[in-house]
């Protein structure tokens, strides 16, 4: 695979065939009880490896790749809102797969599905652990035992987050854009009385989330430890779960055979502490996390989303058994203020750009 199939456009990774991944920071869950979808609080900054290639350890060199930072506990999304022609998406969480729970492979399967399917999953929050719902992606150190690949396989030697996207084979992407040819004239001729800005009634389109509201900043980025910047070591973090939330991860419709061969793009996603961060690219990392009952309290939204016309996957086995981050780490303090019922807003059913990113050995 040519090392230009993955770019970074802002903080935003494409990997080709019109794939577009962000990383958004949330409102951790509690680890008790079922909740609505947590809103976005802003993206996660993203930078190439090989910029930093003076300060980051030899492992994520030897990877490549991008990386982000994040604080122990803090929760995170993947948002594919832009991606455009279909895909399927694998999401490795330290090399098993979110969806399957099963270890990551570099093709796609059916029985069990390995992947996602794009658009038509607008995100994903979490493994694929229960029916109808997912835990929480929440950020932990490796060596505690606390991640999804650590309970799962026994071991963490991965950590971070793998993407690797498949387009449509050469014919069924030519039949599809066919298809959407088709539609797109006969919307063309179905000419509304009004136009759509000054239709009466007229509501937002809530094929993908609205714009996520401005996170106020809650505390302040720790500190480096005293005695000046820290030595290089290794850097890895890795996703464990926390709180359940309903969301469902949907069923291809597709034959296997629609999809390519070959993946269209692959990257490992370093996570990083916010002091790591700072020795290694010289920046800020993003403020603390949002407190929740904050958040909460302002009266902001929280989502709902449903697809009527996609099938829900079952729950992965090896991903039913993921226990929380805080059976590793202790109670977790962060005060919950369930929202009112008006804060819950339903979603309703709807040449590269940037710098390439290097792949390496993993």
């Amino acid at each position: 695979m040519a090392a230009s199939a993955v770019r970074v456009d802002g903080n935003s990774l494409l990997l080709g065939g019109g794939v577009r991944v962000r990383f958004i920071r949330t409102l951790r869950l509690p680890e008790s009880g079922t909740h609505q979808l947590p809103p976005g609080l802003g993206e996660f900054p993203v930078r190439r490896v090989e910029d930093h290639l003076g300060t980051v350890p030899p492992q994520m060199r030897e990877r490549g790749g991008v990386m982000l930072p994040v604080y122990l506990r803090e929760a995170m999304w993947l948002s594919f809102a832009g991606s455009s022609e279909p895909a399927a998406l694998q999401v490795g969480v330290g090399k098993v797969c979110a969806v399957s729970g099963k270890p990551w492979r570099g093709t796609l399967t059916r029985k069990p599905q390995n992947y996602v399917v794009l658009p038509r999953q607008p995100w994903l929050d979490g493994i694929n652990s229960g029916k109808g719902t997912v835990r929480q992606f929440v950020a932990v150190p490796l060596g505690l035992g606390a991640t999804v690949e650590g309970q799962v396989t026994g071991e963490e030697t991965w950590g971070g987050v793998q993407l690797q996207a498949f387009g449509l084979s050469d014919a069924a992407l030519a039949a599809w854009r066919e298809e959407e040819r088709v539609r797109a004239e006969r919307a063309a001729r179905a000419t509304p009385l009004y136009p759509a800005a000054a239709q009466p009634g007229g509501a937002p389109a809530y094929g993908a989330p609205l714009p996520p509201p401005a996170a106020p900043a809650f505390g302040a980025a720790p500190q480096a430890a005293p005695g000046g910047p820290p030595r290089a070591r290794s850097a890895a973090m890795g996703l464990g779960v926390g709180g359940s939330m309903r969301q469902e991860v949907y069923r291809d419709d597709r034959r296997l055979s629609d999809w390519a061969d070959e993946p269209s793009g692959r990257v490992f996603v370093h996570l990083v502490t916010p002091p790591e961060w700072r020795r290694i690219t010289g920046e800020e990392p993003p403020p603390s996390p949002v407190d929740r009952a904050a958040y909460t309290r302002a009266g902001l939204p929280w989502y709902e989303y449903y697809d009527e016309s996609a099938v829900d996957l079952a729950p992965a086995d090896a991903l039913s058994g993921v226990q929380p981050v805080g059976d590793w780490l202790g109670d977790d303090y962060d005060p919950w203020q369930p929202p009112a019922p008006g804060q819950v807003m339903p979603l309703g059913d709807a040449p590269a750009p940037g710098k390439p990113v290097a792949d390496g050995d993993w």
